[in-house]
């Protein structure tokens, strides 16, 4: 299976199951990487598996809630708008269509994972985990963002990626977790205990549910768990929510970096070896390291299924699943540059 982007050799493979058991959850799945700028979309369309790539500069964090795709890039946050009436209309019988409509300049703030949640004074606000600056922040029509949360030991704000606070749990509209690399207030302070300076971090209160962890990532509650990515040990993982107590439930073959969870099941994004990364212990088996999707089932611990980037993806950056639509048709910023050709809509009745 190869890229349709013809300057770069992207081939892929992918387990027997892995179609099915999109059809049979009924979704399909989203994947960023900043590595080369998509925006992938992996989908089941009668038996087969089917994978679309789509331009973004720097594509990193994704959010997704009903009717609209959000993905944040180099200096913005782009919204795509679900137009069904569209979605009727193209080829290839999609059940949606996500069309890229407006965009948020932030300026590089190297906005990792991201999510709606409920503002005070009603509806939602659009938060990113602001890792250059250290704090979780939201979108401001008049400032570059607006500070609304930052771990009880950063001193202050400043682009200087003092932690590098990373992953976003959201509950019922409200942050609940995030997890960082180190618990330090210097610039880039994380980089020199990076092997277990990793913590998981209770929102807002600040109480430290559990340290001495190695890169962790992506927090996601379900129930009374939280499961996360142990990246630098190379597994997903679980927390007790009152103890902290950490159990492994997996290991991945790869740097996990983007978890989505749904039906039972985890949606892990991996990623290959990088040079800054030497000395941990998921680096021990550098050469079995792989990049892709993988899919643990959360009763077994065992991998329903798996798709693997061969050649021209190394890195992973986030996994978000697109519950009840099985066939997404995407028309980004740059739909010229992909697949597709731009579409454009007017309001009904304005022909």
């Amino acid at each position: 299976m190869n890229s349709p982007m013809e300057y770069r050799d992207i081939r892929c493979a992918h387990s027997d199951s892995l179609p099915a058991l999109l059809a049979q959850l009924r979704l399909s799945v989203l994947i960023s990487t900043y590595q080369t700028g998509h925006l992938v979309v992996v989908s089941a369309r009668e038996g087969r598996l089917t994978l679309t790539f789509n331009q973004f500069e720097r594509a990193m964090g994704i959010a997704v809630k009903s009717g609209t795709i959000a993905v944040c890039t180099r200096k913005e946050v782009w919204f795509l708008r679900n137009a069904p009436d569209i979605a009727a209309k193209l080829k290839g019988h999609h059940d949606a269509c996500f069309l890229a409509r407006t965009s948020h300049f932030t300026d590089d703030i190297r906005a990792h994972e991201a999510a709606w949640v409920a503002a005070p004074s009603g509806g939602s606000e659009f938060w990113t985990v602001n890792t250059l600056f250290s704090c979780l922040s939201a979108l401001h029509p008049h400032y570059s963002f607006a500070p609304r949360w930052k771990p009880p030991f950063i001193s202050t704000l400043r682009p200087e990626d003092r932690c590098h606070l990373n992953g976003l749990a959201v509950v019922n509209g409200a942050p609940r977790y995030v997890t960082a690399l180190g618990e330090t207030d210097t610039p880039s302070g994380w980089r020199g205990v990076k092997q277990n300076g990793g913590f998981l971090m209770e929102v807002p209160s600040g109480r430290m549910l559990t340290r001495g962890l190695s890169l962790p990532h992506s927090p996601r509650v379900e129930g009374n768990q939280i499961f996360f990515l142990h990246s630098g040990q190379g597994e997903l993982a679980v927390a007790d929510s009152q103890s902290g107590q950490v159990t492994s439930v997996a290991h991945v073959p790869g740097v996990s970096r983007g978890l989505a969870i749904h039906g039972g099941y985890a949606f892990v994004g991996l990623s290959k070896a990088r040079p800054s990364l030497e000395g941990l212990p998921i680096m021990a088996d550098r050469d079995k390291l792989r990049c892709g999707l993988w899919v643990v089932d959360l009763r077994t611990g065992a991998i329903a299924g798996h798709l693997e980037f061969c050649t021209g993806i190394e890195e992973i950056f986030d996994v978000q699943v697109l519950p009840g639509i099985v066939s997404p048709y995407i028309s980004g910023p740059a739909a010229e540059k992909d697949v597709g050709q731009p579409l454009w809509t007017i309001p009904p009745g304005s022909a």
